[in-house]
């Protein structure tokens, strides 16, 4: 530790002790910290400056059983990034209270109170979109003097409404968040290091918040009245003191006061069992945006009057510009114990307000959800509602809805829902055959695989690897249990023929469902933008391969489901006769046609450029090629996903591809035809619309890239080639250019 920092960090322990409020200094002859009844708190300061004089930069002092380990969890004294008690203004909230950092009322004169009631309201709202973040609670809402002691607040209706109702909207958050356990990713949200969070209730929470807008919808009608020079039927206090400030003030505490009111409903709302608060959700949803509307209007009067007031600190969190009383970032620093605090930066009032839109415009998106009891429909709208990239808590609420009670929205059981997407008859759901401890095992892989698909980009990727080993290790079980059970298929009775049924169309969904995965997992790559360009062709060369496998596995499966559909409406030699006539490929497996031939032709055009050194991969004396695919494709690989894939078979696949080989293929023009073939199958679905218009669009932009590059040459010294994500969010575009 060097003696700067110790004689810098001792000034401000100095400084700290000798603090000034006004123009009277407050002595110090008071103990920065309280002696328990087994402790004594010394002074170290003497101690610390002489080991300073002896100790170089970089040293430590330690004890003889001191070693890596435990530096590795110690803590640096006096660093305010290390020590949680050197930044300290207050070391306990009685300290601060003592002090006047939170007075009740907050001034004695109505338009003041009314004016710092407001800032404080606007601060909050940024602590609280700073904490859905992923920020501290202790150190973001809680940094809040008023929400500690709430019952302080008890004679000062309005702000004592607003803590309350904060309280239980955080407490509401917490409680999703934890029974989602959606924050692994977030490790710090639901820590509520013993704060007083709500606990009386939603009735008696409201029935305050209520009582309060009325009060002061009441005081707002009375001033219009007033102004127009109408008769008050009742006599009503206004306010504050100022009559030209009145409807002004009263319009921003209103909107504020309705928002919190809305917010909760939503939040209740979207809680209650099999999606029966949704409707519900959306109405409050809608009153929630139109109330942030009329706050951020508000901001004009309020920055009006703050211009009005010389000398105050400004702040970027509160509408007026205004620093808000009753705030200590440091006060529960200690409560973040055994990990040293973090400096959090609240967002900015205007933030604070656009992370609440995008939060309602999500959570929206969700109560729009007609719960499907497709599993295809349930896992499609998730991977749709995480391209708008929604925040932790819309993507609990989301987890929360799709898995309830061990069922799908709390009303399907997961082997009902297997079985409809396997495309097997409804009767079968019933079957004793869901009681095999391999069928109950698949159905605890699809409740993962629904809960995993709703967390972050970064852990779903991640979770979805490691899965990928344990849905193979199913299909390896059920189809050892199926042979093992009805090897021989001579003399079964009835019974058992609707388990071979059920076994012969459940596994190739199995197989399907886990490509599926491998390829969500391939694509996530993009999106966390973990390639790059020099791994573009053994990329897409993957997902290639297993699109291939995707689009057979799910061929195989759909065959088999139209064909106990018209067994079901069909004697037996009509079917036979039939089976080879009317039967056509389905158009979601030509939907993954037009991709396998998109991701050939790019990995294809990527090889031919590397085998003509255009596109030349770094030299690193620690990273071959072969490594490199190998950490791309290491879960893959260990799941065998596809079957006698490796580097040797990229390698094989890529070593001879060039231009002219390239150009005969026309893989980009056949993805490009597929693509506007399949376009009348899904005319009413404006998303898989949007995502045809998207492929074409790249296979038309890369076909005509390859005929500039086979035309002029791609040995050609002024030829750039360069890729981008303009069209697709994971298939590239070629650029070509002449420099």
């Amino acid at each position: 530790m060097s003696d700067t920092k110790f004689q810098a960090s001792e000034a401000f322990a100095m400084a700290s002790n000798d603090r000034t409020d006004g123009n009277a200094t407050v002595p110090p002859p008071r103990s920065a910290i309280h002696s328990g009844d087994n402790s004594v708190w010394a002074d170290a300061s003497p101690l610390l400056h002489a080991a300073c004089q002896d100790l170089k930069e970089g040293e430590l002092i330690h004890g003889d059983n001191f070693n890596l380990y435990a530096a590795m969890s110690a803590l640096e004294i006096m660093d305010p990034k290390m020590d949680s008690g050197i930044a300290c203004k207050y070391y306990s909230l009685e300290e601060a209270i003592e002090d006047g950092a939170a007075p009740i009322p907050i001034s004695v004169d109505k338009t003041t109170d009314v004016r710092c009631t407001i800032d404080i309201m606007d601060h909050l709202l940024a602590c609280e979109a700073t904490w859905h973040k992923g920020h501290s609670l202790a150190q973001t809402v809680y940094s809040c003097l008023y929400l500690l002691q709430t019952e302080r607040t008890s004679s000062h209706a309005l702000l004592h409404s607003y803590c309350k109702v904060i309280q239980e909207t955080c407490k509401e958050v917490l409680s999703v968040v934890s029974d989602a356990r959606t924050h692994e990713e977030e490790d710090l949200f639901t820590m509520s290091y013993g704060l007083p969070l709500g606990g009386n209730g939603d009735e008696k929470c409201l029935s305050m918040l209520n009582a309060v807008e009325e009060t002061v919808s009441r005081q707002l009608r009375a001033c219009k009245a007033s102004s127009s020079k109408k008769r008050v039927s009742e006599d009503i206090e206004p306010l504050q003191n100022n009559p030209d400030l009145e409807e002004g003030y009263c319009k921003a505490l209103l909107c504020r006061l309705r928002f919190r009111k809305h917010f909760y409903h939503l939040l209740i709302s979207m809680r209650r069992p099999q999606g029966r608060g949704l409707e519900l959700g959306r109405k409050h949803i809608a009153s929630c945006i139109a109330e942030i509307d009329s706050i951020r209007k508000s901001s004009m009067f309020l920055r009006a009057r703050a211009q009005e007031i010389s000398g105050q600190n400004r702040s970027n969190t509160t509408a007026s510009g205004n620093q808000p009383i009753g705030f200590d970032a440091s006060i529960n620093c200690r409560l973040a114990a055994p990990t040293p605090p973090r400096a959090i930066e609240i967002l900015s009032w205007e933030k604070a307000l656009d992370y609440f839109v995008k939060l309602l415009q999500d959570l929206d998106h969700i109560c729009s959800y007609t719960l499907d009891p497709s599993l295809e429909a349930a896992l499609l709208f998730v991977v749709n509602f995480q391209k708008s990239q929604p925040d932790l808590v819309s993507r609990a609420h989301l987890q929360i809805l799709l898995v309830q009670g061990g069922k799908l929205y709390g009303r399907e059981p997961i082997f009902s829902v297997v079985i409809r997407a396997a495309g097997l008859p409804e009767f079968t759901k019933s079957h004793v055959i869901q009681e095999n401890e391999f069928m109950v095992q698949l159905g605890q892989l699809v409740i993962n695989l629904l809960k995993i698909l709703c967390t972050n980009a970064a852990w779903q990727r991640r979770k979805l690897g490691k899965m990928l080993q344990d849905w193979r290790v199913t299909y390896v079980q059920l189809e050892l249990a199926f042979e093992k059970e009805f090897g021989e298929t001579s003399n079964i009775s009835d019974n058992k023929h609707i388990s071979i049924t059920i076994f012969q169309q459940i596994l190739p969904w199995v197989e399907e469902q886990t490509y599926w995965i491998a390829y969500r997992f391939l694509i996530l790559g993009f999106e966390l933008e973990l390639y790059s360009v020099h791994d573009y062709c053994m990329v897409y060369w993957y997902i290639y391969a297993v699109l291939t496998k995707l689009a057979e596995k799910k061929h195989i499966r759909m065959a088999m489901s139209s064909g106990t559909a018209k067994k079901k409406t069909k004697k037996k030699r009509d079917y036979l006769k039939d089976a080879r006539t009317d039967y056509q490929i389905p158009a979601a497996v030509l939907f993954l046609q037009s991709q396998i031939y998109l991701a050939e032709g790019l990995s294809m055009m990527l090889a031919a450029l590397r085998n003509e050194h255009k596109l030349v991969p770094p030299q690193s004396p620690f990273n071959t090629e072969r490594e490199v695919f190998m950490q791309q494709f290491e879960l893959l690989q260990k799941a065998c996903l596809p079957d006698h894939v490796s580097y040797v078979t990229f390698k094989e696949s890529t070593i001879h591809a060039d231009f002219s080989t390239q150009v005969l293929s026309d893989h980009f023009k056949e993805a490009h035809r597929i693509a506007k073939d399949v376009k009348s199958s899904f005319a009413h679905d404006a998303d898989m619309m949007a995502e045809i218009r998207r492929i074409e669009q790249v296979a038309e932009h890369n076909n005509i890239a390859l005929n500039v590059i086979s035309r002029v040459g791609a040995l050609e010294p002024s030829l750039k080639i360069s890729f981008t994500f303009t069209h697709h969010p994971f298939f590239a575009t070629a650029i070509v250019k002449r420099s």
